[in-house]
C-alpha cells in the first residue's frame, strides 16, 4: 500500500543519522558566485495573526504514521497558534506543549507542492531558528514527482529514489550546528550524505541566518549567509552507486518545527515552551549559465 504524502515526507527527511560526509569547505571549492534571476518571493508581509499565503503554501495536519515515521510527538495543525503572520514582516512556525487532539505537543509543517516547484537554482530563506532540547526545525526540499496515496500513477516515484535535499536541520540541542544533506538510492536514511556548519561563539536561535542551497545538474552547494560550507557531487556517492535523482525533476520546498524523533531524541522538562521557528523571507533564483 502507497502512503500518503504527509507520511511518505517525513519517513524521508526525519531518519537523518548521517554516516557519509562531504566535507569541502570554502576556500577549498573557491566560490566566486553565481548570476541569478528572481523567480519567487514570499516576504509574509500582512498583519499579526494573518493566515499565510495558500497560493504558495499547503499545511499538512496531523502526527503520520509512527509520528511521522520518526516517532515524533507533535500534531502539525493549521491553527494560527501554530503558523501564522507576526505583523513584522514575517512567518513564525510555533512548537507548543498544549494536549491537543491526543497529542501533547502541536506545530506546523508547510510546503509548496503543486504551487511553487523548480528544478535547479537558488533556493533559500532568511531564518531564526529554535533551539533546545528535542526540538528539530527543517528547511529541506522533495522531488515533486513523489508517490502520493493510492493513485497508482506510473510517474509518480517512491522515496528516496525520488530525491531529497535538506538544506539545513538543526537539533535544538546543538544551537550552533545546521546539517545539509541529500538523500536518494543507496544513500538515505542513515547513509545520507551531509556535510554540517558549527557557529563560533553564536546560535541559530539567536539571530537570523541565511541558508541556501545552489542546484546544478550534477551537483549542489550549500550556503550560511552566502558562505559556500559544502558542496556535493556525484562523486561523493557510495562506491557502486549510480543513481542521482536531482536531474529528473522539479522540487518542492517544505519547513516545520519536529518536536522529539530519531533524529534529535526528545525533549525533556527544561525544554521551553512555545519555540519559535521565525522565518523573514523564502526566495527561489534561476541560475544564469
Amino acid at each position: 500500500m502507497k502512503l500518503k504524502l504527509g507520511i511518505a515526507i517525513t519517513l524521508l527527511c526525519g531518519v537523518l543519522l548521517t554516516t557519509i560526509w562531504s566535507c569541502e569547505t570554502d576556500d577549498e571549492v573557491g566560490y566566486e558566485g553565481a548570476e541569478l534571476r528572481l523567480v519567487f518571493e514570499d516576504n509574509f508581509d500582512g498583519a499579526e495573526g494573518e493566515s499565510i499565503n495558500t497560493d504558495n503554501w499547503n499545511f499538512e495536519i496531523g502526527n503520520g504514521e509512527n509520528g511521522w515515521g520518526n516517532q515524533e510527538l507533535q500534531y502539525y495543525t493549521d491553527r494560527p497558534e501554530n503558523v501564522s503572520l507576526d505583523g513584522q514582516g514575517n512567518m513564525v512556525i510555533t512548537a507548543r506543549r498544549e494536549s491537543f487532539q491526543g497529542f501533547e505537543f502541536t506545530s506546523a509543517r508547510i510546503t509548496t507542492k503543486d504551487k511553487v516547484e523548480q528544478k535547479y537554482g537558488r533556493f533559500e530563506a532568511r531564518i531564526k531558528m529554535p533551539g533546545g532540547r528535542g526540538i528539530w526545525p527543517a528547511f529541506w526540499m522533495l522531488g515533486a514527482n513523489i508517490e502520493v496515496e493510492e493513485d497508482n500513477d506510473p510517474n509518480t516515484v517512491p522515496w528516496p529514489f525520488v530525491g531529497e535535499i535538506d538544506i539545513t536541520e538543526l537539533r535544538g540541542q546543538e544551537p550552533s550546528k545546521t546539517i545539509g544533506s541529500i538523500h536518494g538510492p543507496g544513500y538515505s536514511g542513515g547513509g545520507a550524505i551531509s556535510g554540517e556548519y558549527e557557529l563560533e561563539g553564536e546560535r541559530f536561535d539567536k539571530d537570523f541566518y541565511v541558508f541556501a542551497i545552489e542546484w546544478h545538474p550534477d551537483y549542489i552547494d550549500f550556503f550560511l549567509d552566502d558562505v559556500r560550507f559544502n558542496q556535493i557531487t556525484r562523486d561523493d556517492l557510495p562506491q557502486g552507486v549510480e543513481e542521482w535523482p536531482f536531474n529528473e525533476s522539479p522540487f518542492f520546498m517544505l519547513m516545520n518545527v519536529a518536536v522529539g524523533g530519531s533524529f534529535v531524541g526528545f525533549p525533556v522538562d527544561a525544554t521551553p515552551f512555545p519555540q519559535e521557528m521565525v522565518v523573514d523571507y523564502v526566495r527561489v533564483y534561476d541560475i544564469i549559465d
